[in-house]
């Protein structure tokens, strides 16, 4: 199976070609994303599993359609946020609601409190990608530099190898190249740029 340093990008091409080995790869890193946004979703337990598995489908009738790879997480974000919502629409339009012993209507789910936190998943899933794409050293230093709890220099100087007094520069010169990712400029250049750019042509 591929590695989780392999960029997105390569990914999707390979996966759009019929390449197992991407596809799974794909699965496999974003999954979690799309297990996540499903929860926030409010979606019933005996629905949860029929959801992912219509998220999976669309995007392989998807995936060699989709114009930036780097975009990916926010297409699937949002496809598997419309797949949720659809899903809790049938089912209420389907179970009568007692309105004096019914659920009450304010636990429904917010829309507001559902794009936030698809909004945050994004963040981290655009974090994550952009890690990915650093090398080991790179990534390595900066999750010690943000390990909670945090870690002291002296601790990651004996961890990374690297003198205390060249960490913080170090730590710059990464943070811009984690910056300059496809994934997290990407991210940076506004949520409205990264979910269009994510749209199938």
């Amino acid at each position: 199976m591929a590695t989780p340093t392999v960029p997105i990008t390569d990914l999707v091409v390979r996966g759009a070609r019929g390449d197992q080995e991407a596809w799974n790869s794909i699965v496999d890193r974003y999954l979690p994303l799309v297990t996540s946004v499903i929860r926030r979703c409010r979606v019933t337990e005996e629905d949860r599993e029929d959801v992912s598995q219509t998220v999976w489908l669309r995007l392989v009738e998807n995936l060699g359609r989709i114009r930036d790879p780097q975009a990916l997480p926010a297409w699937i974000i949002r496809t598997t946020r419309n797949e949720a919502l659809r899903v809790l629409r049938q089912r209420a339009r389907a179970v009568p609601v007692d309105p004096i012993d019914g659920p009450d209507l304010d636990a429904r789910p917010d829309p507001d409190e559902i794009d936030r936190e698809i909004l945050r998943q994004e963040r981290a899933q655009a974090l994550r990608d952009g890690l990915a794409e650093l090398s080991v050293g790179q990534r390595n230093l900066l999750l010690l530099l943000v390990a909670d709890p945090p870690l002291s220099y002296e601790t990651i100087s004996r961890r990374v190898g690297m003198p205390v007094g060249s960490i913080g520069p170090t730590r710059a010169r990464y943070l811009a190249k984690l910056r300059s990712t496809p994934a997290v400029r990407a991210l940076v250049s506004g949520p409205t740029q990264t979910r269009s750019a994510g749209n199938v042509s």
